[in-house]
This record gives C-alpha cells, structure tokens and sequence, in this order.
C-alpha cells in the first residue's frame, strides 16, 4: 500500500509494484467513488479546506508538509503538476491565495519535489528534488525572498549520492544536512541500474557538498528517505526504510534501522526493527526528540497488527512499542509521516489510510492524536472536499492549529488543509 519511491530515472515508477504513483491514486480514486464515501464524517466541521490543486498550473500531488512564517503565509511542494508536470514551490497567504514561487522545468533544473521545505532567517526557502539537475539525480535548490530559484548542488551518483528523497535540516551557520536514497559507494543496485545504497551529505554555504556517511546495505540500513534531525553536539538521526538486524520477507533484506550519524561521520545503529509482530518495520518517517534523550517515529507496517505503529526509543536504547494502529476500528493504517509534539506532551500524525470505508476499502487516511497514556483519537478523511490520502507530517501554530497536506482528493490533485482546535 506504500505510494512509493522511484529509482533514479525512473521517476513516479515504483520499484517494487511498476505501477505509477499518480495511476496508484487514480486507482484509488475511483474505488472510493465506487464505496460512495462521499461526504465528510460528523466532525469535520473542524476540518478546512485552505487550497485544492488543479493540476495545472497550480501542482499536484503535494507529499511534503508545509511550514508557516511569522505571518500566517503556508510554503509547500507539489510533486507534480505545474505547466511543466515538473512540480512546483507554492506559498499560500493567510487569506488563502496560492502564488507559484517556481515551476521545476527539469535537467538542469530540478525535478518532482517530493520532500517539503526549509526556510532560513532572511526568507530563503531550501528544498530537494528527487530528480533534474545537471545528471538527472536529483538536486538541492534555493529560492531567494525574491522569487528567484538556483540550483546549489546537483548530484552525480557515486560517491556523493543520487535521488534525494527526504527534506534538509538547516543549522545556524547556514549549512544543510540531508540524505539520498541511492549513490554514494555502497554496492546496493536498482532495478533502473542505478548503483549505490545512499549516503548522508552536508552543503556548505557556497554550496559544497560533503558525504558524511556512505551506506553499505546490510546491518547498517541502506536506503535513507526520511528527514533528518540535529543535536546541539552536532549529531544527526534518521531512519532507513530496510536494513538492521530483523529478517521480514524474502524480499527486504531487514526491518528498517534508526541510526546515528556524528558530525565527524561516524554512524552508530540505535535500533534495529524486528518486524510484525513483535516490533515495527519498514520506518519511511523520521524521529523527533522528546524528554530525557527519548526518539518517538512511527514505522509504515508492522506493530501488533501489521498495519503500522508508533514507538519510542529511549537515551538508554531501549525501544517499546507506544501503540499499533489496527487495536481498534478505523484508528488508521500505514502512517508515512513523523510525528508532532504538543506543549503538553502528546503526540500528533496522519495515515496513508485507514478510517472507515473508501479508498480501496480501508479508508482514505486519517489524522490523529496519541496521548501520552497511549490513548488514540483519530479523525477519518473521506473521499472529498477536504482531501485524502496525508502523506505529510502536520505542522502546528501556536494557536493550536494544525496545517497538512493530502496527496489525493479535493479537485483530485489533493489539497492543503487547516484543523481548529
């Protein structure tokens, strides 16, 4: 059920399915047209639609969260869509009108954004495509407050690194750190003919790029697609969607890892996935801190029911499962996105799918909030209006609202919306 991830050249194919990622919607779409999941559940009223996409010129299928400035205004990615179909930077102001910042027109510019937005003190907005630039391997771009877009670094494959598909932290100098799901020097091999088992970079200011940690496949986790977080110390943590220590399938070499990576390039395993049903499996998120050293993420399948699982893993190294998706009906499944603290503690997410009936008859997705006694209060998402289909963390103001984004539903290019408290 994963919306999937692409080998580089191969962009929008899934790998493992050869199906589109746009025909896998599509494919949605209409058996939740066929379930006649039409209308909104009882307590939507809290749920609003800021943006529907149309496509073109507009964008489509946003998959990334969006993040919010002092002012209100909403800044966000689409995959695709765009007069080009390339993708597109969208900035939605507080009264909800969209303005395109830029439209991707590919090689050597870049190419289907599938990861969100940063955005440093004096305005500029970083981001990464999974494709374009100069080889086709997908690129780190730059808008400036003035609208203007420059490709900062292009990658090449081995060894620094092809199709990035996660996001970029930004540190105080002005640096940014990310990960590519493919390249480096590892012996990983794509069905595309891409080489490589990804890697861990840093942009300078001026634009060059270090490879901090190439990944090897096997015990170390290949296959990096999540964002990453940074310590005070300098120390980065993520998760990969295979490798460890845990035995799955035949298929998937591993469950997933949570990793640590120094800021000298050392990288240490801080959790390896046992897989269904034990443990979780198959992380596509990353981790957030919480108290005393803790990570909280969240892995796309496995847990107690199969259908994926919240967990912590504590200073000490100690993993538990906080919850399983599938403990009660229509509480989600599948969640793809990392999480959200609130000020009191609880935790806050989305799933692909779940919630009721729709969308190939699990559900089109829900959005939902985990208190810290483990309790889950979900909000379905149904065909319509509002979206479906969350591939995206929310982001919250400090009013208490929340903000995301839905891959499908609305006009049928998704949506971007807003949850009141």
């Amino acid at each position: 059920m994963d919306l999937g991830k692409s080998d580089p050249g191969n962009l929008g194919i899934n790998s493992a399915s050869g199906f589109s990622v746009l025909a896998y919607l599509l494919a949605i779409a209409v058996a939740c047209l066929l379930a006649g999941a039409l209308s909104q559940p009882a307590n939507a009223q809290t749920l609003t639609t800021v943006h529907s996409f149309a496509g073109n010129p507009d964008g489509a299928l946003p998959t990334a969260k969006v993040i919010r400035d002092s002012d209100g205004n909403l800044y966000g990615t689409t995959t695709w869509g765009g007069a080009t179909n390339y993708g597109t930077v969208f900035k939605i102001n507080s009264q909800g009108v969209e303005t395109i910042l830029h439209m991707f027109a590919g090689d050597p510019d870049g190419s289907v954004p599938w990861a969100g937005l940063v955005r440093d003190a004096q305005g500029n907005l970083y981001g990464t495509t999974t494709g374009g630039g100069t080889f086709n391997l997908g690129a780190v771009f730059k808008i400036t407050k003035e609208g203007k877009e420059n490709v900062l670094h292009s990658f090449s494959g081995s060894p620094d690194g092809a199709s990035p598909w996660a996001g970029l932290v930004l540190d105080a100098e002005g640096n940014v750190y990310g990960t590519t799901w493919y390249g480096g020097t590892g012996s990983c091999k794509a069905g595309s003919g891409a080489t490589g088992c990804g890697t861990v970079y840093k942009l300078d200011v001026n634009g060059a790029e270090t490879v901090l940690y190439s990944f090897a496949a096997g015990s170390d986790g290949p296959f990096p697609e999540s964002d990453l977080i940074r310590d005070s110390q300098g120390n980065l943590y993520g998760t990969t969607q295979q490798g460890g220590k845990g035995s799955c399938n035949l298929f998937v070499q591993g469950c997933g890892t949570v990793f640590m990576v120094s800021k000298t390039g050392e990288e240490t395993i801080l959790h390896s996935f046992a897989g269904y049903p034990t443990d979780g499996e198959g992380p596509e998120a990353g981790v957030i801190a919480g108290a005393k050293g803790s990570l909280y993420g969240t892995t796309y399948s496995g847990g107690i029911y199969g259908v994926g699982a919240v967990f912590e893993l504590t200073a000490s190294g100690a993993e538990k499962l906080v919850y399983s998706f599938g403990a009660v009906p229509n509480d989600g499944e599948y969640p793809s996105a990392v999480l959200v603290a609130g000020p009191a503690g609880n935790l806050y997410g989305t799933t692909q799918l779940g919630g009721g009936t729709g969308c190939s008859t699990a559900g089109c997705g829900t959005l939902f909030e985990l208190t810290r006694n483990g309790n889950e209060i979900s909000v379905p998402l149904n065909y319509g209006a509002a979206g479906c289909i969350p591939d995206a963390p929310l982001t919250r103001d400090a009013a208490g609202n929340f903000y995301g984004t839905t891959a499908n539903c609305g006009l049928g290019y998704g949506t971007v919306f807003k949850v009141t408290p």
